[in-house]
């Protein structure tokens, strides 16, 4: 008798993601699921040719708002991670949480920047210079605690009192948390998130002093040329996961081929890549 193959443990947490999407953030209106957009028929096709390929929405009588779909999309994506992150701890020694709603000015590497907040409260003029994009909260980060030096030290003298007395990675010299990873969870992309997304990562990139963290984005977006708007260009994040990549590719191949070579552009480009990859790539 043929035994069935074993789903694997990254195979399961990809499904319960897609549970949790189409239990929430996606559902279904009017026959159109909520991540189309309702003014673009191909939107509309490929939205629901992809949630159906993944499962069954919950029918609404209208939309979530956008607020509400976002914040639950963020929660799931945070959830996806943070169980990934427990699972991958003998790839990644060390104690990692994964969080929403920190400022970057709670981690290491961007704590002075409380410092220029408080500066250029007290100097109008400073203020006006200095404006507040610097002041970012992304919507998940992936978070690096110290390490005592008993866990440094467990095999063998690493570490004394006179030496390696600035990294943060030491909790005797009294750091902060690092910031691991900052995520972007976008369910849909419009313009304006594009330039949000983009913006964030560029503040991270230019505000940090030290260790610059991974920087990527989530998104659900049907329309592979909106995904092209966050994902082509100069590289400010290190890469777009789709939440359900293998499927879309799938959906594009019957229903839409002329839009495939783009996606596989991306994708062979290093730019697109599946919500799977995400954890295993901030493993690295």
């Amino acid at each position: 008798m043929r035994l069935r193959k074993m789903m694997s443990w990254l195979s399961q947490a990809r499904r319960r993601f897609h549970d949790e999407c189409l239990a929430g953030p996606i559902t279904q209106t009017r026959g159109v699921p909520s991540i189309a957009d309702v003014s673009s028929k191909i939107s509309r096709e490929i939205a629901t040719a992809l949630v159906a390929r993944i499962g069954t929405t919950q029918t609404t009588a209208e939309k979530p708002a956008g607020q509400t779909a976002g914040a639950m999309f963020e929660s799931a994506c945070q959830t996806f991670l943070s169980d990934c992150f427990a699972k991958l701890s003998h790839l990644r020694p060390g104690t990692f949480s994964v969080e929403k709603g920190r400022a970057i000015s709670q981690f290491d590497q961007y704590s002075f920047l409380d410092d220029l907040r408080q500066l250029a409260n007290a100097s109008r003029e400073l203020k006006t210079h200095l404006g507040s994009d610097y002041l970012i909260k992304p919507d998940v980060v992936v978070i690096r605690e110290p390490i005592s030096d008993r866990v440094l030290n467990e095999m063998g003298v690493l570490v004394d009192d006179t030496v390696a007395q600035h990294t943060p990675l030491r909790t005797a010299n009294g750091g902060l948390a690092t910031l691991h990873a900052s995520v972007s969870c976008k369910l849909t992309i419009r313009s304006d998130r594009v330039q949000n997304t983009r913006s964030e990562a560029l503040n991270l990139i230019r505000n940090r002093k030290g260790r610059l963290p991974h920087i990527a984005a989530v998104t659900a977006e049907p329309l592979p040329s909106r995904i092209a708007a966050i994902a082509l260009g100069t590289g400010d994040i290190d890469c777009v996961y789709h939440f359900a990549l293998p499927e879309l590719v799938e959906v594009l191949k019957n229903q839409k081929p002329e839009t495939l070579e783009l996606v596989e552009t991306m994708i062979e480009g290093q730019r697109l890549r599946d919500i799977a990859d995400l954890p295993l790539d901030l493993v690295i």
